[in-house]
Formats: structure tokens, sequence, C-alpha cells
């Protein structure tokens, strides 16, 4: 089944393709799993949630500087993998730009994974914040990223709006789409924090292996 192409708003694309539904559904899961084993890997620093990041930074630099220093490391790791895969972007076409997209984040999220079994304290776990970064640039449309496929607040505002719409008698309220993204960044940190139980740092080779098989299938089912 073709993916659909990526200068369509990401927004109607997860609503009327089913194809784009999928493909958020299954990294919005990775997404969770990931955020959840650095979660409990990184002493409850975030990999995907800059926000909570943030707030770990402000508290931080009121009383412990160690921390702050963690939560910042983590902030600019994250924002580099957007700058760097946004740019790799731009240089491929735009059909094949999903796939490549997400075969890139993969071998970050390899590299990661590698490193974890390797070298103690922050590396792997800004090279997680890395990977993050960038897969939240997969649906991104004309430069903007209209939802994030790693954090969900956005799109838990735009649930609320839709179950307003709803209630209101709105002929077309497509909130189950979003209620869905939600459910299955939820069901992804729940199988992390199973996994990281049972396999600690180790728990990251299944959602590597999950992210290659994604790519593979968005840049094989990529449009010419």
């Amino acid at each position: 089944m073709p993916l659909p192409r990526p200068g369509a708003s990401p927004v109607s694309m997860l609503m009327h393709s089913r194809p784009a539904r999928l493909l958020a559904f299954a990294i919005a899961a990775v997404a969770g799993y990931v955020d959840a084993v650095g979660f409990l890997g990184s002493g409850q620093f975030f990999v995907s949630f800059m926000s909570g990041n943030t707030t770990r930074l402000g508290v931080g630099i009121a009383g412990d500087g160690a921390a702050a220093l963690v939560a910042a490391s983590l902030i600019a790791s994250f924002v580099a993998g957007v700058t760097v895969t946004s740019l790799l972007r731009r240089r491929v076409p735009g059909s094949r730009r999903i796939g490549l997209t997400l075969v890139f984040c993969a071998a970050m999220l390899t590299v990661a994974a590698l490193a974890a079994e390797s070298v103690e304290g922050l590396v792997p776990i800004a090279l997680l914040a890395f990977a993050m970064g960038g897969i939240n640039l997969v649906l991104e449309s004309e430069g903007e990223v209209r939802f994030g496929l790693t954090y969900i607040t956005g799109t838990l505002i735009k649930l609320g709006t839709r179950l307003a719409d709803a209630i209101a008698g709105a002929p077309r309220a497509d909130w189950l789409a979003l209620l869905l993204l939600w459910l299955a960044l939820a069901g992804g940190g729940t199988l992390g924090g199973l996994a990281f139980g049972a396999l600690d740092l180790y728990a990251l080779w299944p959602a590597v292996a999950a992210t290659w098989l994604i790519g593979a299938i968005a840049l094989f089912g990529s449009r010419d």
C-alpha cells in the first residue's frame, strides 16, 4: 500500500489516510517504548519529552547542578537531532523522504543501543534523544511539524477540540485517530517499562529492530 506524499498536511493524513495512520501509530508506539527505556535507564530523564526535561532543568538550576546539566544536554541533543535530520531531508526526493528519515533514525537508535552496551553515563541517552528528535520529522510538511510523534500534549489538545466538535454535532469530528495515537504512545511506554525491567538497556534492541522494519516498509512503499 503506497504511503501518502509528504506534501499533504500531517493532520489531514492522520485523519484520512490509512497508511499514514498506521505509520504514525507504529512510530508513536516505538517512541513511547524508547522514552520509557530511556527514562528508567537515565535516572528519570526523558529522551523524547523535552517539556519534562525543561522542568527538570529549571528545578536542577534551583538546587541540583548535575541534574540541570543532564537535562540541558538531552535538550541540546534532541534539538541537534531535529536540525541534522531536517538538513538531510532537504537533500532527499519527496517520495522517499519518509522512508529515509526513518532509516536514518533507525541507524541512530542502533548506535545508541551499541553505546549502551559499552559506554556508561550520558552518551547512550543523549544519542537516544538525538534519534527521537529526528523521528518527529517523519510526517513534516512544508517545514512545519503539525503534531509530534514522540510527545502527546498537542495531540491531546486536538483530541479535546475534536470531542467538542462531536458534542456540538459536527458532521465529521475525527477524534478516534487522535485517541489511538495517544494509546499507541502509552502502550509503547508500558511495553518499554516491562522490557527494561527484564533486560535493562538491552531492551533498546526490539525498538531498533522495529524502527528498521518500519523504515524499510515506508521506503519500499513510497511512491516514485
